[in-house]
């Protein structure tokens, strides 16, 4: 990004590049998640050129790996109609895996059961996806691949509601917030690679 013009305003697609390098940068731990929100805020009320650049001015520039699709093959999966909106587990269990579509909004209710939401081979229905998931004295799994980009807010009383899986994504990776309590049971969002690059790797 060029600071030559400063007055000049800034474009939405300008905007979205310095949160994607903001987001670069706290994944590798050159920001930390006060300072990462803080100049994310900025970014997205910023209007010009001249207010842009001073937060990504001690950054690295982003340089994509020899032959990689600019955008992480994301734009393909981000779009597309929801094949569901919401999940309920009472006594029992429930899955959502392998190609499915999530909902911009979905719920997850676990009632003395449990529940597995697995993101890697996932569509979404917009770029911003809320998972809002509940467990009462039972638990929640929500597995995401290592290139997505995930906020988790949730909270637990009398349990936990594990944030590991928390981080930065690749450009343009969708943002996905995980958020909702757990009472007595737990919710936990972990990362995990996809199932053909655990296979490369073994080969």
């Amino acid at each position: 990004m060029t600071s030559e013009l400063p007055e000049m305003r800034a474009s939405d697609a300008e905007r979205e590049r310095v949160a994607e390098r903001l987001r670069d940068a706290v994944a590798e731990g050159r920001l930390d998640m006060a300072e990462f929100q803080e100049r994310l805020d900025l970014a997205y009320q910023a209007r010009t050129y001249g207010e842009l650049v001073p937060l990504v001015r001690d950054l690295p520039e982003m340089v994509a790996p020899a032959g990689a699709v600019e955008d992480g093959g994301w734009r393909a999966r981000i779009g597309r109609p929801a094949t569901s909106k919401g999940a309920f587990a009472f006594w029992s269990g429930f899955g959502r895996r392998g190609k499915w579509c999530v909902a911009r909004d979905f719920t997850a209710v676990v009632l003395q059961g449990g529940g597995d939401i697995d993101l890697r081979e996932a569509d979404f229905e917009d770029r911003e996806i809320v998972i809002r998931c509940f467990a009462v004295m039972g638990g929640i799994q929500v597995v995401v691949p290592p290139d997505l980009h995930v906020e988790v807010t949730g909270f637990g009383f009398m349990g936990g509601f594990d944030d590991r899986g928390a981080g930065g994504g690749t450009p343009g990776s969708p943002r996905v917030r995980v958020t909702g309590f757990a009472l007595m049971g737990g919710v936990d969002v972990r990362r995990k690679e996809r199932k053909a690059a655990r296979k490369q790797l073994r080969k």
